[in-house]
């Protein structure tokens, strides 16, 4: 597997309160936009991240973000 999953063509627009994260890198969790650990056995690693304040993010889903793990509008070239 050399290219993410593509999950969906938006963002995960959530709320998250403070606390560490792991976004999935490859697309494979059931868990979206977070690591499951589906991804053992490819050459993706999930990304940790920290929320040290109550804010609502817009997380990728389609994997080809510049800016990991938020969203940059990749999506709308793919």
């Amino acid at each position: 597997m050399s290219q993410p999953i593509i999950v969906e063509k938006k963002p995960a627009v959530l709320e998250l309160e403070p606390g560490q994260y792991h976004w999935c890198s490859c697309g494979k969790s059931s868990n979206q936009p977070f690591c499951n650990g589906s991804h053992k056995g490819t050459d993706f690693t999930p990304l940790a991240f920290d929320v040290t304040e109550t804010k609502t993010v817009a997380l990728c889903n389609c994997k080809h973000t510049s800016n990991s793990p938020y969203c940059d509008g990749s999506h709308a070239k793919l």
